[in-house]
């Protein structure tokens, strides 16, 4: 039997990759979500009490069993960065990042041998993608927990709020480039990725945007959307992006050597480099170290 701990499972390609996942045989499911059921536990990212809270229940329910797959899908974009958690950190940042940050770190020894990590991303954090939105001007936790206290932040709400969103993303390929220069995890041979799922329109990623902007998003996940598929690649359905994270998750593909980002081009898995920032060892290293600050744990 197959244990995965999963973030995201309950809106979009997270819901169908979920049900995927769910309904083999072979697999049991522990699905976090902030309206819990039979079958979810309660977990609220933006709280950094709930993530321990869940990892605490997700340890009760493992008993002596293990952790296979855990897979951080969970993510939000906001029109601004105005708000903040009851941790006092801003909260697109806060979601994407840090309390997913704090779960991987608790349920790291929970994690079986040759177990997999998986993190979704955004090729939105690489110039490259040309994807429209602000771009990470750096992963500087702190600044990204305190945008009050960054000098160089946007002074248009709007443009402020993609780029907390776009350099979160950012902060999941670098975690998961920390995550691979561990020696710990290499001795037990685990597997982290950092998967970009392309633009997926008509989920609810964009429910706290503005009306036009929801709008267009829902419009353009419907057949309305399909030409635009064609000429972008980067584009693709929820269907398509369920399915890859399935396989991911399932082990049924495998990343070529030295390659962690998985970015699903036009349905299909490819393994191109990250961004410039986002191979970078030292913004890893200091990611990893300054979250580890914020969400009270000691190294």
């Amino acid at each position: 039997m197959t244990t995965i701990v999963m973030t995201g499972g309950s809106s979009g390609f997270g819901a169908l990759a979920a049900q995927r996942l769910a309904h083999s045989s072979d697999i049991r499911l522990i699905a976090g979500e902030r309206s819990p059921s039979a079958d979810a536990v309660g977990l609220d990212l933006a709280s950094l009490e709930s993530v321990r809270v869940f990892a605490a229940a997700v340890r009760e329910l493992l008993g002596e069993s293990t952790i296979d797959v855990l897979i951080l899908n969970a993510g939000t974009i906001l029109p601004d960065i105005a708000g903040r958690t009851a941790d006092g950190y801003e909260t697109c940042f806060a979601v994407n990042h840090l309390g997913h940050y704090l779960l991987l770190r608790l349920l790291l020894p929970s994690l079986a041998e040759h177990g997999r990590i998986l993190l979704t991303t955004s090729g939105t954090h690489d110039p490259a993608t040309g994807a429209g939105l602000a771009l990470p001007r750096h992963a500087d936790a702190e600044l990204l927990a305190h945008p009050d206290r960054d000098p160089g932040r946007a002074p248009k709400a709007r443009t402020a709020g993609q780029h907390a969103y776009t350099a979160s993303k950012l902060c999941a390929v670098l975690t998961v480039r920390a995550l691979n220069a561990n020696p710990d995890i290499r001795s037990r041979h685990l597997i982290a990725l950092a998967y970009d799922p392309g633009q997926v329109f008509g989920t609810g990623l964009a429910r706290d945007l503005a009306l036009p902007l929801r709008i267009a998003w829902s419009v353009l996940g419907t057949p309305v959307g399909a030409p635009l598929r064609r000429f972008n690649r980067n584009l693709n359905t929820p269907a398509a992006a369920a399915n890859a994270l399935a396989e991911l998750a399932r082990g049924t593909v495998t990343p070529p050597p030295g390659r962690s980002y998985a970015a699903l081009r036009r349905g299909e898995i490819t393994w191109p480099d990250p961004s410039e920032m986002a191979r970078r060892d030292d913004l890893a290293a200091a990611l990893w170290d300054d979250s580890a600050r914020l969400v009270g744990l000691a190294d």
